[in-house]
């Protein structure tokens, strides 16, 4: 086991070589362009011998990833932002032809006006594509999801893509110590991929061809049951990880300190980091909370939802809006609550275009909820309030 101290970037460029796929395609894009530079530099080494496409635009660098993957090779993209959103229509190829196609988007926030910070608008906006979506916390979580992700999207019950969603600049340009296992490690842990269809001149087979309205909701279906069973997966494949090299970021969920816990409060991403500092905080004060940092959105983990709203009231920050609606997190986590809890949930909207959401910040705005000052739902430190 080797430590390696280098930005989310760049640990999520080794990370994706040492899966070893057989095709890389991608277009740089402010803040995922120090990614695949990272990549590229692993082409001059030698280290990765696939095949790295330098495509014209992120709707075919996807394109390709699915042209590859169709016919049976492991592939990887990354993006961010804009890039991400060109590549929408695909995206939902990618999932409906059940091509498991690992991606990293860098979030940033969607212009106008111009901004290259953080925020979670551009991966939210392709939640009902279909593709699995994790939200990491740490460098060393980007690693070792991108790793668990092959995993995942490649097995024969879920078949689908993957994305890993990190903070830009946050985690993608700030550097951390990684512990990076050796390559017969990952090899054993991740095996080659043996694809669950693809074109093959030899056998040759009819697929994505017109298909009548019963068949079509099959299709649809069959995506819902694959997301299904990625929430009992999920968990194999981190506790797996966990036995091999023994690091544990969570399930779907990562609960921290929320044993007796009278509130607890939700976030995903970095937010999700500096949360554990507040809570630590916010316990030396007697306060009884503990926080649920969400891993995946999609799929939605409902039934933890539900266990944690039977034990505590939730506060929930989202580092994203749905504009006319609230937060996705909150939304998303009332209607889970729906009929199964009489959880007070209080939603907050903090950090968009990349503003600091400071631990006194989360402190701030939890107190705010137990000194029972809150809404139901606001926005927190808008400039000039």
């Amino acid at each position: 086991m080797k430590v390696m101290i280098d930005t989310g970037n760049y640990v999520a460029a080794k990370a994706a070589v040492m899966a070893k796929p057989d095709v890389i395609a991608a277009y740089p894009i402010t803040p995922q362009t120090t990614l695949v530079e990272g990549i590229a530099r692993y082409v001059a080494t030698g280290e990765f011998k696939g095949e790295y496409i330098c495509v014209e635009s992120e709707h075919s660098a996807m394109s390709a990833c699915i042209g590859a993957s169709a016919a049976g090779s492991r592939t990887f993209t990354a993006t961010s932002s804009h890039g991400l959103l060109l590549m929408h229509e695909m995206l939902h190829w990618a999932a409906l032809a059940r091509l498991p196609v690992i991606m990293c988007n860098i979030n940033r926030v969607v212009g106008p006006g111009w901004n290259i910070w953080a925020d979670q608008n551009d991966s939210i906006a392709q939640r009902d594509t279909g593709w699995i979506q994790f939200y990491c916390s740490s460098n060393q979580e980007i690693f070792d999801t991108v790793l668990q992700s092959f995993k995942l999207g490649e097995h024969k019950k879920v078949g689908l893509p993957v994305m890993i969603n990190y903070d830009a600049f946050v985690l993608s340009h700030t550097s951390m110590p990684v512990y990076v296992p050796e390559q017969k490690e990952v090899d054993d842990f991740l095996p080659s991929f043996k694809p669950l269809w693809k074109l093959d001149v030899d056998n040759p087979i009819t697929f994505g061809n017109i298909i009548g309205p019963a068949y079509y909701e099959k299709v649809r279906k069959a995506m819902q049951d694959a997301h299904e069973a990625a929430k009992t997966l999920v968990p194999e494949i981190a506790k797996e990880w966990k036995n091999k090299f023994g690091r544990y970021h969570g399930d779907l969920v990562e609960r921290y300190k929320c044993e007796g816990a009278e509130y607890i409060l939700m976030a995903m991403g970095a937010i999700g980091a500096e949360s554990k500092v507040a809570i630590d905080n916010l316990r030396a004060e007697g306060l009884k909370i503990g926080l649920a940092r969400v891993r995946t959105f999609r799929p939605f983990p409902a039934e933890e939802m539900i266990k944690l709203g039977k034990q505590a009231d939730l506060i929930v920050i989202d580092r994203n809006i749905s504009i006319g609606s609230e937060g996705a997190l909150f939304n998303e986590t009332k209607a889970s609550l729906y009929n199964k809890s009489d959880a007070k949930v209080h939603g907050f909207i903090a950090g968009l275009g990349g503003k600091d959401v400071t631990y006194q910040d989360i402190q701030n705005i939890c107190k705010k909820v137990i000194n029972g000052k809150a809404k139901d739902f606001e926005w927190y430190g808008l400039e000039g309030d």
